[in-house]
């Protein structure tokens, strides 16, 4: 199968390309920067450069690849300098969770693409109301504070956008919060160079629910997904949702850090502002089983307690790929 994959070089693309092509399929992945193409043909992709938001540019790279599935792996999640200031952080990421997706959406139906997949996010934007977990038919919450309601929009805008394109089929993958190689939860990451240096505190309860995902059981979702998903939403995260107060120290323990320090609400609310502050102690976590009933996933980290052991800096997982179904 020909797959044409947007942010073929991210944290999430570069082990992607690589489970695919080892599948069978032909990959053609984007890039923004030249320098990249040769990493994408020593992985055995027909490397494309185009910028994700150059309508016209992104047209012409998928005209040109003939994608039977197009997969929109594109953000822009580089470092995150202030909590206070969500949306400001995220206003390219944003741009490319809306233009980005139109153009990108476009060129795919031009194209003759039968299914689009696009990343999206489970975790604070997930309503505050019940139990500590939701699923994919329960609401994002209406009520977050005013700093996260650009990049809450733009995700909610995503999802309609690419649910609701007429002929071709639409899913979304909700994933967790990402460790492991590549990410800022990694060897070399920001976040993990901020819990060794005790700069990542419990501020309050600690009470908020994350769930987390391997970046190898992304890809790996995401290969299902490419192969046999039917439209919708699905969340992908690991088995093992928990509390700030109970995974921080258990990380901090993990790579032979001191503990995190335990600090007041208010002293948090002045830090990292309402939305750092909901995360902290008001986030909900998310359920998995839509994903493990409908695509068969089942995740190799199973729980961040094992990830953050074994795969913060870990290796291509080898997890089982499918062949590829008829078209």
């Amino acid at each position: 199968m020909r797959i044409f994959l947007a942010g073929a070089t991210g944290a999430i693309g570069k082990r992607l390309v690589p489970m695919l092509v080892s599948a069978g399929h032909q990959v053609v992945g984007m890039t923004h920067t030249p320098a990249n193409a040769g990493a994408l043909r020593a992985a055995g992709a027909e490397p494309a450069v185009a910028d994700a938001l150059d309508r016209e540019g992104v047209r012409q790279a998928v005209l040109r690849a003939g994608p039977a599935i197009v997969v929109h792996q594109v953000t822009a999640l580089g470092k995150m300098r202030n909590l206070k200031h969500w949306d400001q952080e995220f206003a390219l990421t944003n741009r490319l969770r809306t233009e980005g997706t139109g153009y990108l959406l476009d060129a795919a139906r031009a194209a003759g693409a039968r299914c689009f997949v696009a990343q999206s996010y489970t975790g604070w934007m997930n309503a505050r109301t019940g139990g500590r977990l939701t699923n994919e038919e329960d609401p994002l919450d209406a009520n977050l504070p005013r700093a996260m309601t650009s990049t809450r929009d733009a995700i909610v805008q995503l999802e309609r956008t690419v649910l609701g394109a007429a002929g071709i089929t639409g899913v979304v993958l909700r994933y967790g919060s990402f460790y492991g190689p590549g990410t800022s939860l990694g060897e070399g990451g920001d976040f993990l160079e901020m819990v060794r240096q005790r700069r990542f505190p419990i501020f309050g309860s600690g009470a908020g629910v994350w769930s987390f995902l391997h970046v190898d059981d992304a890809a790996h979702a995401t290969q299902l997904a490419i192969e046999q998903a039917p439209p919708g939403i699905f969340n992908i995260v690991d088995d093992d949702p928990a509390e700030v107060s109970t995974w921080l120290p258990e990380l901090a323990r993990a790579i032979g850090a001191k503990p995190p320090f335990h600090l007041p609400a208010w002293v948090g609310r002045l830090a990292i502002g309402d939305a750092g502050l909901l995360m902290m102690t008001e986030e909900q976590g998310s359920s998995n089983a839509k994903a493990k009933r409908v695509l068969g996933w089942q995740p190799r980290y199973a729980s961040w307690r094992e990830g953050f052991r074994r795969g913060l800096a870990g290796e291509q997982s080898g997890v089982g790929l499918l062949a590829c179904p008829k078209a």
